[in-house]
């Protein structure tokens, strides 16, 4: 087996023996119990409030539990010189960083499947499968957002931080650029300044918010165009996280 998918198979290992399948199912829960709260208080449309707010809570849970994960088994790997004694052997570091981010991409895999399951509950098989399909997506761009800090930061707290800064800015920027935009704004040049820094900073994230969308499982399921524009650009970003990555990590002497 090449060494890349021997160092994949052993981060998913890892992860089972970790820990993160319980703090999955303990997500799990939680989107239950919230979705069965739902139903019991809203009037109208519960079925439909109760999809939404699952997949809501699933969708951030996922993340930031392999977020979590990401950057404690880096920076823990790192402080008990276990990259070191990996490099020692006959592998290069870019095997060994594709390798970590493969493992954590499968990851993600795994938590989107398991996030799909109570779905199918109150929405249409299809529309979950592109949920849960672009879900995977999303935490693959996770999984090498959160490599690179924490290979850049060498710490957890500072890793995390910078990861969840980076998937709230690139999931409400679209938001952000609709209020800069709104029928409020006044009309200055700061204004006009403060517009164009916002629009420079939307230029440089990805669009998670047109990526992994209730509305996929509340109505109708996406054009493939839409579908295939959304999942290129994630693979996209992955893609330039992970060079990004590569070329510090080879810089950087251990």
């Amino acid at each position: 087996m090449p060494p890349a998918l021997l160092l994949a198979r052993s981060t998913l290992t890892e992860a089972r023996r970790g820990g993160l399948p319980w703090l999955a199912l303990g997500c799990l829960a939680l989107a239950f119990g919230l979705a069965a709260f739902l139903s019991q208080v809203a009037m109208t449309e519960s079925r439909a409030l109760q999809a939404a707010l699952a997949a809501a809570v699933l969708r951030a849970g996922a993340a930031f539990l392999l977020a979590a994960h990401v950057a404690a088994s880096v920076v823990r790997e790192a402080n008990d010189k276990v990259t070191e004694l990996a490099l020692a052997l006959p592998l290069s570091r870019s095997q060994y960083y594709l390798g970590k981010l493969a493992g954590f991409g499968a990851c993600g895999a795994c938590l989107a499947a398991a996030c799909c399951a109570p779905l199918l509950l109150w929405a249409a098989p299809g529309g979950v499968a592109l949920w849960g399909i672009s879900l995977a997506f999303e935490l693959l761009l996770v999984a090498a957002a959160c490599l690179f800090f924490a290979m850049t930061f060498a710490g957890v707290v500072p890793a995390l931080a910078a990861t969840a800064g980076f998937y709230l800015l690139a999931r409400s920027m679209a938001g952000i650029q609709l209020l800069a935009r709104g029928p409020l704004a006044e009309e200055s040049l700061a204004q006009s300044v403060a517009r164009g820094a916002v629009d420079a900073v939307a230029l440089l994230l990805p669009r998670l918010d047109a990526a992994t969308r209730a509305d996929w499982l509340l109505y109708s399921a996406p054009a493939p165009a839409e579908f295939g524009a959304a999942l290129g650009a994630l693979l996209l970003y992955s893609g330039l996280l992970a060079a990004a990555g590569l070329f510090d990590f080879h810089r950087r002497s251990l």
